[in-house]
């Protein structure tokens, strides 16, 4: 099954902000980019949190099929797209999940609210369950977890055993403090759209049959526009990244996991795991021979499974009225 999307072309992050763009500061001094569209009195409010290296570009196509439904908040994540530069000791999913609360307290402080992540984002999503449970089922009435976990995705390999023996050595710290002084170094010195990277983005990033060279090229452009030392820092968080018990929280609402078949980064098995703990709430939509770039790659999908869970949040919606 080949794509279903044409071609994409994602604005520049060096673009002027569009209309509806905000700021939120953290309570550590981050300013976060926050972007507002759709239905300005929809009777609920979408949130979508974007995946690891990426922005909130990545959900264009699903900006577009809701736009005309409900209102859209669209946040990047600190160190990723116009946000701010994040302190690397603080480039953690814990951070991400507390900075997920300050964008809703800020730009959706009062309404129903469904929140949408795609990998990272997920994982955000799954850290506010557990930091702020009180939201869910009151505020928070929905949720959408595409192509994402609840924990045990990096263990293995050089780069995991190097942290974990750096964690274990209390080292971690320095290696992030060395990170943050090298860092106009690195990204001086660092290769972009090189054939290596398209490789690599090829294999990690698509499935089976759903890439084509101009959507390739497009996800490397995006994901290498982070800085690396970002990137470098928010790897160690996956080694620690266990959000199973907030699943408990996510099951008092409605749920859609998302999980591709052919997805190297989060295995469609992490997805059947997320909804099996999630429980009877939980839809999960297999997608087969797509990769971790669903949304991209199967929009039709992807947007037809966010239209089911807007129809079951308002029918739930309904019947609690």
């Amino acid at each position: 099954m080949p794509s279903d999307v044409p071609p994409l072309s994602l604005p520049s992050p060096a673009a002027p902000p569009p209309p509806g763009s905000r700021t939120v500061t953290t309570d550590d001094g981050v300013p976060l980019h926050v972007e507002v569209d759709g239905v300005t009195d929809a009777p609920v409010t979408v949130v979508f949190s974007h995946g690891f290296t990426a922005r909130l570009a990545e959900w264009q196509l699903q900006r577009a099929a809701l736009r005309d439904r409900a209102r859209l908040v669209l946040w990047d994540q600190r160190g990723h797209g116009r946000s701010g530069w994040t302190p690397l000791t603080e480039a953690s999913i814990d951070r991400t999940g507390r900075d997920l609360g300050q964008v809703l307290d800020a730009v959706a402080p009062t309404g129903p609210v469904v929140l949408a992540g795609h990998s990272m984002g997920g994982m955000s999503i799954l850290a506010l369950a557990r930091q702020r449970p009180e939201l869910f089922g009151d505020r928070v009435v929905g949720a959408f977890l595409l192509a994402t976990s609840a924990g045990g995705l990096v263990g293995t390999g050089p780069l995991g055993l190097a942290v974990k023996v750096m964690r274990r050595l209390r080292l971690l710290p320095l290696y992030l403090r060395l990170l943050q002084l090298l860092a106009p170094l690195l990204e001086r010195f660092r290769r972009r759209g090189t054939a290596v990277g398209r490789r690599t983005v090829r294999r990690l990033l698509f499935g089976r049959d759903d890439a084509d060279p101009a959507s390739v090229r497009m996800v490397q452009d995006l994901l290498e526009e982070t800085p690396l030392p970002v990137t470098m820092a928010f790897y160690a968080t996956f080694l620690d990244h266990d959000e199973t018990a907030s699943l408990e929280v996510l099951g008092r609402v409605p749920v859609t996991v998302v999980a591709a078949t052919h997805d190297r980064l989060t295995p469609v098995d992490h997805g059947r795991r997320l909804a099996a703990g999630i429980g009877t709430g939980a839809e999960l939509v297999v997608v087969p021979g797509a990769g971790h770039s669903v949304n991209l790659t199967r929009t039709r999908i992807v947007d037809d499974a966010l239209h089911r869970l807007l129809d079951r949040v308002e029918t739930a919606g309904r019947k609690a009225g």
